[in-house]
């Protein structure tokens, strides 16, 4: 009697990327098979770019020699990754600062791949693809990312993201803002939540009115809350409550300065930039009325990935993103057709002199067909 044959399992593909986020890089090396990531290196280091930018938004040389130090210890990581399996992402601060071009150009480099400088509110959608894979629950979640320059918000259900925004707030900005001399008082503490509220003003009214069931944070300053609130046994693991967040807030004042900030379950290499993010979580919490907050694995690294994986099939996120814009606002197939083909034909002049790849001709739904498009982040900034 003959066994049954099994099924062949997929190709595996290894896949990177790199963040390099406003207060710390990170990288993420995986295979992907199946649908699913394995994870074969992770590196993370406190870079802090957004500390290096001056008044006039410029890198200064300790910050960008700093940034391409992190990079160099990266780079063996990812030196036999094949081409097109390695993507490397900018967000806020290489998006503020006005000589990022410099760095970006030694890096890329160091890295033998382009960089994107990716706009916020994809940042949040790449945000919102990571958490989504990591959380198995079902219902409309409310995602929050504090990052170091920016704070990501996105609403969603499954793996479709229904409101996205990208503020202009995060640790490392608002402790030069309002913790600068290092002091940490009541005072100022209120007047960084105060400046998170007007921020968050812009999109409160709407966000409450989609709704949500479940309340995520994810990455840095939210994984610290949580462990801290933990060990002072305020919360259970994962957990981020009002009342602990009010009594973790009462702590970093008693602290009185940066530099003396030191509780168990916080790393010190966060402490200094951690009063600014708890700052940022209680507007969150104030503003949206919340209670409670969970922590998820998941964030940009990994919805780069993810990303990267379904690209140009019928399960590519960013077709879903478009197919829901579509369905809102109406889209009229037939001229977005011809934009797209128009789009497609300056390419196709420019493809040679601009050095571009197939990967940058970023597809688009158009009529239920995948379309080229120039109209992509990742074209030369002088054009």
């Amino acid at each position: 009697m003959t066994s049954p044959v099994e099924p062949a399992l997929p190709p595996t593909r290894r896949l990177a990327a790199i963040d390099l986020g406003s207060n710390s890089f990170h990288l993420l090396v995986a295979n992907y098979q199946d649908e699913r990531l394995q994870v074969v290196a992770r590196q993370g280091e406190k870079v802090q770019l957004a500390a290096g930018l001056d008044e006039e938004g410029l890198l200064d040389e300790v910050t960008m020699g700093r940034a391409l130090d992190c990079l160099a210890r990266f780079a063996p990581f990812v030196e036999d990754i094949a081409p097109g399996q390695l993507r490397v992402v900018g967000t806020n601060a290489l998006r503020d600062a006005a000589n990022s071009q410099a760095l970006i150009e030694r890096a890329e480099a160091l890295l033998k791949c382009p960089i994107e400088i990716i706009a916020g509110r994809e940042e949040a959608r790449l945000i919102y693809l990571g958490a989504a894979h990591a959380l198995a629950e079902g219902g409309r979640r409310l995602i929050v990312d504090i990052g170091g320059g920016s704070t990501e918000f996105i609403i969603g259900e499954r793996f479709e993201p229904l409101a996205l925004e990208s503020l202009r707030m995060g640790c490392v900005t608002f402790t030069r803002r309002f913790f600068e001399n290092g002091e940490i008082t009541d005072k100022r503490m209120r007047k960084a939540e105060l400046a998170a509220l007007s921020e968050l003003a812009n999109i409160r009214r709407q966000y409450r009115e989609l709704g949500w069931e479940d309340p995520v944070g994810s990455s840095g300053t939210i994984k610290a809350a949580a462990a801290v609130i933990h060990a002072a046994g305020d919360a259970t693991e994962g957990v981020i409550t009002r009342e602990g967040l009010a009594a973790l807030r009462e702590r970093l004042i008693r602290c009185k300065r940066l530099d003396k900030v030191s509780m168990e379950g916080l790393k010190p290499d966060r402490a200094r930039v951690f009063p600014a993010g708890i700052a940022v979580l209680g507007a969150v919490f104030e503003a949206f009325g919340l209670a409670e907050m969970r922590y998820a694995d998941g964030a940009l690294r990994e919805g780069v990935l993810y990303d990267m994986a379904g690209r140009n099939s019928p399960e590519d996120s960013r077709l879903k993103s478009l197919e829901l814009l579509e369905r809102r606002y109406g889209v009229d197939e037939r001229q977005a057709t011809n934009v797209a083909t128009s789009a497609a034909a300056l390419f196709d002049q420019v493809r040679d002199a601009w050095g571009l790849d197939d990967d940058q001709a970023t597809p688009c739904c158009c009529s239920r067909t995948w379309s080229r498009s120039a109209a992509t982040s990742r074209l030369p900034a002088s054009h």
